[in-house]
Formats: C-alpha cells, sequence, structure tokens
C-alpha cells in the first residue's frame, strides 16, 4: 500500500487579454477497488463553474466554463491525497485460454474490446521490429514482458515538453522517446498481435531518476482474460503497481490531455505554458 498527495498545476500567460471558452481537465485519478481517493482539491483562477461527470470509458471529467471578462492568465490548480492497494504482481491470474498466443476473445469480450484493436499500419521497420522481439516466444506474459524490455533498452528515454505523441516509426528512427512515445509504441504494437490494449495517463513517483516527480506519466494497458486490464509500463521495464496512479485511459494519447480549451484573443496568440507535478508519499 502507498499513499501519495498529488500537486499538479497547469499555468497559461497570455499577451493580451483573451476571454476563455470552455475547458476540459483530466487530473482526477482512476478511484477503483484499487485506488482510493481521501481528500481532493481543484482550484481555477480565473473562477470558474466546474461541472464533473464520467466520460463513455468512465474517466473523471472537470468542464470549467468562465465569465466573459478578458484575462491574461489561466491557472488549474489540483491537489488530491490517494491511497493505492495495487502492489506488485509476479504472477497473473490468466485464464487457460489466454496463456499462449495466439488467443482469441469471446463474442462478449469482442463486443466491449473491438476498438482497442483497432490499428493502422506503423510500416514496414514496426512491423519487423515487432517479429523480430516477439520470435519464438509462445507465452502471453513471456512476450508482453520481452516487448515492454525490448522498448525500454531499444531506445534512449529523453524529455520532450512540446504537445503531441512520436509514432513508433518516429521512436525507430530517432532512437529517442518519451513515456507517452513508449506507451503508444507498445500499444500498438500489442494490437498488431491481436491483443486489446489502450493509452494510460497518470502520475507515477520515483526518486532519484530522470522519472522523478515533475512532470505526468503515461503506459500502455493490456486486456488479459482472467487478469483484465493489466498495465505495462515500458518506461520502467515493469508491470505497473503502487507507484503507478492512473487518472484517464483511451483509445489514442490525444485524447486524453490534461488541459485542453479553447480561448478567443488577437489573431496569432500562443500562450505560454508552465507544468508543475509533484507526488510525495505521505
Amino acid at each position: 500500500m502507498q499513499r501519495f498527495r498529488i500537486f499538479h498545476e497547469t499555468d497559461y500567460q497570455y499577451s493580451s487579454g483573451v476571454i476563455l471558452g470552455r475547458h476540459k481537465i483530466l487530473v482526477r485519478p482512476r478511484d477503483g477497488h484499487d485506488l482510493r481517493i481521501e481528500e481532493s482539491r481543484l482550484a481555477i483562477n480565473p473562477q470558474a463553474l466546474i461541472s464533473w461527470h464520467r466520460d463513455e470509458l468512465d474517466n473523471s471529467v472537470a468542464l470549467a466554463t468562465f465569465d466573459d471578462k478578458p484575462t491574461n492568465q489561466l491557472t488549474i490548480t489540483s491537489e488530491v491525497v490517494v491511497t493505492h492497494y495495487l502492489s506488485s504482481r509476479s504472477n497473473l491470474p490468466l485464464l487457460n485460454r489466454a496463456k499462449t498466443i495466439p488467443f482469441s476473445y469471446t463474442d462478449a469480450e469482442l463486443s466491449s474490446l473491438q476498438a482497442y484493436l483497432t490499428h493502422a499500419e506503423q510500416g514496414e521497420a514496426f512491423s519487423h521490429w515487432i517479429s523480430d522481439k516477439a520470435s519464438g516466444i509462445t507465452d502471453t506474459l513471456q512476450l508482453l514482458l520481452a516487448l515492454n524490455e525490448a522498448i525500454y533498452t531499444s531506445f534512449t528515454y529523453r524529455e520532450r515538453h512540446e504537445e503531441g505523441v512520436h509514432s513508433p516509426m518516429d521512436v525507430l528512427s530517432y532512437g529517442t522517446g518519451t513515456c507517452r512515445d513508449y506507451a503508444w509504441f507498445l500499444v500498438l504494437a500489442v494490437r498488431k498481435l491481436g491483443m486489446a490494449a489502450r493509452f494510460v495517463s497518470g502520475y507515477f513517483h520515483t526518486a532519484g531518476t530522470a522519472l522523478a516527480d515533475g512532470s505526468t506519466h503515461a503506459w500502455a494497458e493490456v486486456y488479459l482474460p482472467g487478469a483484465g486490464w493489466t498495465g505495462f509500463d515500458p518506461t520502467c521495464n515493469a508491470l505497473t503497481a503502487e507507484n503507478h496512479v492512473p487518472v484517464s485511459v483511451a483509445l489514442y494519447p490525444e485524447d486524453i490531455p490534461p488541459v485542453s480549451g479553447l480561448f478567443t484573443g488577437p489573431a496569432g496568440e500562443v500562450p505560454s505554458m508552465t507544468v508543475r507535478v509533484n507526488v510525495n508519499p505521505c
């Protein structure tokens, strides 16, 4: 069990007064049987009307609506205290039919998972990379761990603060990637092999590495019959555990930025943005 206090602040500065439109905010962790939210606070400046709902993937979404007064700044601050009960798992309770590759989902599973199996072709180099790393492996978990480790060892982790996620072909070409690039690479590799996978955005705590507190984190989840949605983090070469705090899941990474919205202002206005994230045990 781990207990964390998570601070996440996003600050936008505009060079001239702008009118803020509705903003979508995804910063509240996905509470459930393995994760409990003990305290939660969301503050927005300038003042906004905040409404909450669960989206089609059960993400907790805050919608902020502002008045028509011009502003030069938007600051969104989230503070939550969570207790995470998910410990490291060495043995996953896969059903017998899912223990070896390839396996098939039941019709009932497919009715819910079909979208998570969809993938666009990424190029021959990506296909060859998967074939090489998966060659000779028939055990499902062993294969997934091998892909996880291969991403970790094949590429160099490099922070990138610009928006967007690189495609697997970009990662192969550059030889580098961020956590979100790695996660998307694994999602598409797993889908190509016939398993349902989704992109996860959240928080991760570790000390003394480039992955330490300071930004959000991303990983992949694979649906394994018997074990359910199971997290694999290629940036850390590990199964997800109590140090991973999921916030939102999606079919595609561009669907779940922590903050998104519109504003009306002078042509060419591009705000500067500062993000601060701290995840501390408590």
